[in-house]
C-alpha cells in the first residue's frame, strides 16, 4: 500500500477536533433490545474508537416521534434508560481518545405499521408514498411535520447535554427526509412539494431547529444520496446548477459539514469532470464534506439475487481516495463494512498493515461483537 498519511493528518472545525480523517460510517444494527443500546454496542463502539478512527457516527437512532422507527431492535435516542445507555457509550468513546455523533432518524414511509413496539402505527410521508405512485402510508399534515421538527430538536438537543461531540441528520437512503427531498416521493401541492426549493423545506426546517436547539458551536453534518434504497438510480439532480440550488438552502440553514453518500466513492457525479458527490459539494458551498462509498473494500454493499445482506468483499487499495483526498476533493472518509470486518481498521491502516486487514465474510465477521446486521430490507412494500 503507498502512502496514507493524508488519512492520519489532524482535522479541526471549530470545537470539534479530530485525530485523523477516518470516520465510522452509520451502519444500521437491529441489536438494540427494548430500543435500549446495551454492553455489547458498547463494546462495539469502544472497539472502533479504540481501532483509530477519528469520528464515529453511530447506527441511526430514532427521534422522539411515534413514527420515526422502521425496523425492530434499533435503539431510540429519547427516554430517561435509553440516553443513560449513550451516556455510557459516549464516556467509552472518549475514554479510548475518539469522538462520536449520534445519527438522528426518522425512518418515514419505510416503516409498515405493525413494526413494534408501535405496533399499528402506521409510516409517516409527504405523500402517503414509500415509492413513487403507490398511496399506502400516512400523508403528514403540517402538524405532523413540525412535530417531528421538534423531535430532531429534541434529540440535538440531548446530544450536545450527553457530551457527543457532534449530531449527524439523516437526509439520505429514501427515509423522511429523503422523500421530502424526492420528487417521487414528494406530491405535496402546499409549501413543502413542488420546486426543488420547496421539496427542501422540511429539511431546512429541522436543520434550524437544530441549530437553534445546540447553539452556533457545536458541528452539524447532513448525511444526504442522490441514491434511494427504493431506486439505486434515482437522483435529486443532474447538474452542478441544479446541485447548487439544493444546497444553499441547507448550508445557510447551519450544516458545518455535508456527509455524502455514493455506492462507490470513485465515480464521477456528472460528466465532464472526475469530481464525485462530496467533491462537487465541497466545491460549491466551500463547507468541509465527508466522502463514501465501498473505501478498501472491492464490491459495492448491493445483495445479489439471493442474498439478503451485505456483500462479501475483498480488501481493496487505498491509493486512489489517498490522491483524492490530497487532491482537497473532500476532507473526511468514512469506513463501513470494511471497518465491520476489522474494528481496527484505521491502525492497521496507519502500521501498513494492509496485509493484516481481514476481508468481509459472512461466514467468520456476521457475528457479535464484530458485526450485527439487519434483515434484508423490502422497500417496494
Amino acid at each position: 500500500m503507498s502512502d496514507t498519511s493524508a488519512l492520519f493528518r489532524p482535522f479541526s472545525l471549530g470545537k470539534l477536533e479530530l485525530a485523523n480523517r477516518i470516520v465510522m460510517a452509520p451502519m444500521t444494527r437491529n441489536q438494540s433490545p427494548g430500543n435500549i443500546p446495551g454492553e455489547k454496542s458498547l463494546e462495539y463502539y469502544r472497539r472502533r474508537a479504540s481501532g483509530g478512527c477519528g469520528l464515529i457516527i453511530t447506527e441511526g437512532t430514532c427521534v422522539n416521534h411515534i413514527a420515526a422507527s422502521g425496523y425492530p431492535d434499533v435503539p431510540y435516542f429519547w427516554g430517561e434508560e435509553r440516553l443513560a445507555a449513550w451516556q455510557k457509550i459516549v464516556d467509552a468513546v472518549h475514554a479510548e481518545g475518539g469522538k462520536i455523533a449520534p445519527q438522528l432518524w426518522h425512518c418515514g414511509g419505510m416503516r409498515r405499521a405493525g413494526t413494534p413496539p408501535e405496533g399499528d402505527v402506521d409510516g409517516y410521508t409527504p405523500s402517503g408514498m414509500n415509492v413513487p405512485g403507490k398511496v399506502n402510508r400516512h400523508i403528514m399534515t403540517r402538524e405532523d411535520i413540525a412535530d417531528v421538527v421538534r423531535a430532531f430538536a429534541e434529540g440535538a438537543a440531548d446530544a450536545k447535554r450527553l457530551g457527543f461531540d457532534a449530531v449527524e441528520i439523516h437526509g439520505a437512503h429514501g427515509y423522511l427526509i429523503d422523500q421530502f427531498f424526492w420528487e417521487g416521493t414528494n406530491q405535496r401541492e402546499d409549501e413543502y412539494g413542488g420546486s426543488l426549493e420547496n421539496r427542501g423545506r422540511f429539511a431546512v426546517e429541522v436543520i434550524s431547529a437544530v441549530r437553534a436547539a445546540v447553539g452556533p458551536d457545536f458541528t452539524v453534518i447532513l448525511r444526504w444520496s442522490q441514491w434511494k434504497q427504493q431506486d439505486y438510480a434515482a437522483r435529486l439532480v443532474d447538474n452542478p446548477e441544479d446541485l447548487a440550488k439544493f444546497l444553499a438552502p441547507l448550508s445557510a440553514a447551519g450544516v458545518d459539514i455535508f456527509h455524502c453518500s455514493q455506492r462507490r466513492f470513485w465515480e464521477p457525479e456528472f460528466d465532464g469532470s472526475s469530481l464525485n458527490l462530496a467533491g462537487w459539494v465541497k466545491k460549491i458551498t466551500g463547507k468541509p464534506t465527508i466522502t463514501v462509498g465501498s473505501v478498501g473494500l472491492s464490491a459495492d454493499f448491493i445483495p445479489l439475487p439471493g442474498e439478503a445482506t451485505f456483500r462479501e468483499a475483498e480488501p481493496a487499495s487505498l491509493d486512489e481516495l489517498v490522491q483524492r483526498l490530497e487532491a482537497g476533493e473532500f476532507d473526511l472518509v468514512a469506513v463501513g463494512r470494511a471497518m465491520i470486518a476489522n474494528p481496527a481498521w484505521a491502525n492497521l491502516v496507519r502500521g501498513d498493515g494492509s496485509g493484516e486487514l481481514r476481508a468481509l465474510r459472512r461466514r467468520c465477521c456476521f457475528r457479535w461483537p464484530e458485526v450485527f446486521i439487519r434483515p434484508a430490507l423490502r422497500p417496494g412494500e
